[in-house]
């Protein structure tokens, strides 16, 4: 069986290209930061992702990065970073403050002290920048008052957007994985099962296939019935899922530090008429934009495809947003295909195609997949949907 995996050498070559945008930007110093909510940046160019801390990376433009780990995770992050030099800090510990008997831990300000002996800095970039903790950035306030502060958060996601082979590979297998996952998973759901027996499946699934985790974004939700299924985002509960009503299934798959997503609605035995001219039509509404899918096309005709599909069949005011989002290191991560702002689809992007329909009479539901822009157009990672609504909703 085949685990693809990012070699080393492209981590190195991400730095040096990510360099490459400091010195045009004219930013001598990066400081990215990540936690549990979004660790993606920095293991973007280090291969850590924390596991009960924060983590950072500070990248001087003259210099080596440094990879920052805290106390309890000082060791795995030595174990896994592809960057060289790996210190220890409190401020990216445990959020109780912990205090580790360590001799080689050391503060942020006086690594910014080393840092402003060692080299000039005149503009410091901050990736992180809806996270970035408050107690880094007055000390970086304080050694360096008179830097200019500026977020270079889209330098990052510039390097981003476009994948290589490797994360394509292993966007795959994350498609794989779930693919898989929710064939062994909507297989065993029956009348009297709980919501969450449903994410022990998944979850339990997914992991013997070789998923470290579940997707960066949230936990696999399987809100049902019309009241719980209403809730946008939701924790399962012991809720027991019944014949004829909606089971929303939403999760997505972890590997390699690249995510795979596919959300499914369900319905155990004879399905109603409504429900199933509501999943006809999302469906076809992803298929539409699917389509127009290809590099060069636009975030604001895409979004004109799909809403105008649902206000021809009567569905516009049951869909909160627009259809298409980027994916990668992130279930969701910029640029988000905007209806407003205009995006331009690229070569070896990664996309989630993500129809939402809300509040309708008998509740919520997602159809939910995974795709790769190729040159030719898209092209289709997660298979279950395909299968499974066009011959159970027909």
């Amino acid at each position: 069986m085949d685990f693809p995996k990012i070699p080393n050498s492209e981590f190195e070559n991400r730095v040096r290209r990510f360099k490459e945008k400091m010195s045009e930007n004219a930013i001598d110093l990066v400081v990215i930061y990540s936690n549990l909510l979004d660790p993606s940046s920095a293991r973007y160019f280090s291969d850590v992702s924390p596991i009960n801390e924060s983590a950072a990376v500070v990248l001087p433009l003259e210099g080596e990065p440094i990879f920052c780990s805290g106390q309890a995770c000082h060791e795995w992050s030595r174990f896994k970073s592809k960057i060289r030099e790996v210190r220890i800090f409190p401020e990216v510990g445990e959020v109780s403050g912990v205090e580790y008997n360590l001799e080689d831990q050391m503060d942020f300000e006086d690594l910014f002290k080393e840092i402003k002996n060692k080299h000039q800095i005149k503009s410091i970039g901050i990736v992180g920048e809806l996270i970035f903790p408050y107690e880094i950035y007055k000390k970086l306030e304080r050694v360096f008052p008179e830097a200019k502060k500026l977020s270079a958060e889209k330098l990052v996601y510039e390097l981003r957007m476009q994948k290589s082979e490797n994360e394509i590979a292993c966007i795959k297998k994350a498609g794989e994985i779930i693919t898989s996952t929710f064939e062994y998973a909507v297989s065993r759901i029956k009348p009297g099962v709980t919501e969450l027996d449903i994410q022990a499946d998944i979850e339990g699934q997914m992991l013997r296939l070789g998923a470290e985790a579940f997707c960066n974004s949230f936990a696999p939700m399987i809100p049902s019935g019309k009241l719980n299924s209403n809730l946008c985002m939701n924790r399962n509960s012991l809720r027991e899922v019944k014949e004829g009503e909606i089971i929303d299934l939403q999760a997505g798959s972890l590997y390699e530090g690249y995510n795979a997503v596919i959300c499914s609605p369900v319905v155990l035995g004879k399905i109603s008429e409504e429900i199933k001219e509501a999943v006809k039509i999302a469906f076809e509404a992803e298929k539409a934009v699917v389509s127009a899918m290809k590099p060069g096309a636009n975030s604001i005709e895409l979004f004109k495809i799909y809403n105008s599909f649902l206000k021809k069949n009567g569905f516009e005011k049951f869909s909160p947003y627009g259809s298409v989002h980027s994916l990668g290191m992130l279930e969701c991560e910029p640029p988000f295909f905007s209806a407003e702002r205009e995006i331009i689809m690229l070569e070896n992007m990664a996309i989630a195609i993500d129809v939402y329909f809300k509040d309708l009479s008998w509740g919520s539901f997602r159809i939910e997949d995974t795709y790769i822009i190729k040159k030719n157009g898209p092209e289709l990672v997660t298979n279950f949907n395909e299968k499974f609504i066009s011959e159970r909703f027909k």
